[in-house]
């Protein structure tokens, strides 16, 4: 039986049985899984608190081949982000991002940005970041690690290429903008400045730690939540369950 071990974020937690768990986790080298740890609920040596939902832990684990549950041997803590806990607020914020991991990944599929996308963001909201920042920057960068980036290059109607001046018109159903000639601002089309369209580029190329620092103003937010409101539903096929508490 060989054994894998690898970092990894919890997802989801479910009792089993009188005494075991079944355990949802993402990990950068075989993404969203699932598996069993036989006896965590009992067990004070190979599961010390880091069975939790959101925590940051190092598991031991290997494939049971009949059912495709991996079987967790054991667990290290390395973060177990209790701000993400303490209020309501925050705790829904990182349950939302959980949910859009799961609906935008299949399982075993391996991604290491969405591993480092996801612990970042939940590095910075434990450490007390902009709540309503971090949020927003994780959805523009997990849509485009799952394969639905905005299209900011160019002109989604006519082909003309965006070059940075005046206003982009961003439209649903081409995942892209518009320019003024081809397309008004509406409320299903909303307009989005040329800071915004910047901003949004840095983001969808890599969401690092450092994209954290970035001053983001009221506007910035203000234009981006009815895009990504409209992007997401127009994208996946069903609508998050946590999606509602944020609006």
């Amino acid at each position: 039986m060989e054994i894998s071990s690898s970092s990894s974020i919890i997802m989801r937690v479910k009792d089993f049985g009188e005494s075991d768990l079944i355990i949802t986790f993402f990990t950068p080298l075989e993404g969203k899984v699932k598996g069993i740890a036989k006896g965590a609920r009992r067990s004070r040596k190979r599961f010390v608190n880091c069975l939790d939902i959101f925590s940051h832990v190092k598991l031991e684990y290997s494939l049971k081949k009949k059912d495709g549950l991996y079987f967790i041997h054991s667990g290290k803590l390395i973060d177990a982000y209790p701000s993400l806990r303490k209020d309501y607020a925050t705790l829904i914020k990182a349950s939302y991002m959980i949910e859009l991991t799961e609906m935008l990944f299949p399982w075993n599929l391996p991604d290491r940005g969405m591993f480092d996308t996801l612990m970042n963001s939940f590095e910075i909201l434990d450490k007390g970041g902009n709540t309503d920042i971090v949020t927003v920057f994780f959805e523009l960068a997990a849509m485009a690690l799952g394969g639905y980036s905005i299209n900011l290059e160019k002109c989604s109607i006519c082909g003309r290429a965006y070059k940075g001046i005046g206003t982009a018109v961003f439209r649903p159903d081409t995942g892209g903008i518009a320019c003024m000639r081809c397309q008004g601002v509406t409320k299903a089309t909303p307009g989005l400045s040329p800071d915004t369209v910047n901003m949004i580029k840095k983001i969808q190329a890599g969401l690092s730690k450092e994209c954290f620092d970035i001053c983001t103003s009221k506007d910035f937010l203000d234009e981006i939540r009815p895009v990504l409101k409209l992007h997401r539903e127009y994208r996946l096929e069903n609508r998050p369950r946590t999606a509602g508490y944020l609006e």
